[in-house]
């Protein structure tokens, strides 16, 4: 799942933003001032940037500044003003594209799209139909998951809990995260959700579910399929 980082002062934007764009399948950062979204890039390496340019601290042509010197990072940048000299600092600076406030969240989302499969054709063609992962093989399109090749019957959320940790084999998914993820971002259920989830399926992948091989527990933070 591809994240993207929201940098913008005012919350009541980033939220709004984050909702649509999780909506759409992405997985999201936020930051608030331009010196927490460079220290959030270098740590956490999201896959585009949607970036204010007015911002408290560093303004957004700054950032960009700072991270075009070793960074080729995707950027959306947003801004009130509409003075060219704006847009075309914005390009020259390297961002990849702009929109003018106040925007239509659809073309926001539509926008970041187009840059990720720009910037990445080869990721984003149509979505792979078959995945495997050791004795495990996933039909996306048909919901179905086989082990050694023979049917498994999951239920929706457990197909779904399996393929996201199989898509991202190696990821350690916080308890939270998974909630998150698969219950809607404003899930506010009990954790122990994902474990009862995580139970039933190495019940019905794992050969042992009492010493799992592919479905792993990284202790005191979640669960990932083992790469």
């Amino acid at each position: 799942m591809q994240r993207i980082l929201v940098v913008d002062d005012e919350e009541n934007i980033v939220q709004l933003i984050e909702y649509n764009l999780k909506k759409a399948g992405f997985e999201t950062l936020s930051a608030y001032d331009g010196q927490k979204a460079l220290r959030l890039i270098h740590k956490e390496k999201p896959d585009l940037v949607i970036l204010d340019v007015m911002l408290p601290a560093m303004d957004g042509f700054d950032v960009v500044k700072e991270l075009r010197k070793d960074s080729s990072i995707p950027i959306l940048m947003l801004t009130a003003r509409t003075e060219e000299f704006d847009r075309v600092l914005a390009l020259e600076l390297g961002a990849d594209d702009y929109l003018t406030k106040p925007f239509s969240i659809r073309e926001l989302v539509a926008r970041v799209k187009a840059i990720l499969r720009r910037v990445n054709p080869e990721t984003k063609t149509e979505v792979k139909k078959i995945i495997t992962a050791g004795p495990v093989s996933i039909d996306i399109e048909r919901y179905q998951v086989f082990l050694n090749d023979i049917e498994v019957q999951l239920t929706v959320k457990e197909f779904e809990l399996l393929k996201l940790l199989v898509q991202n084999k190696g990821r350690v998914f916080s308890r939270e995260k998974l909630l998150e993820i698969l219950w809607d971002y404003d899930y506010y259920g009990d954790t122990r959700t994902i474990d009862v989830h995580m139970r039933h399926l190495r019940e019905k992948i794992e050969p042992d579910p009492g010493n799992p091989q592919n479905l792993i527990t990284v202790r005191g933070v979640g669960y990932k399929f083992k790469e």
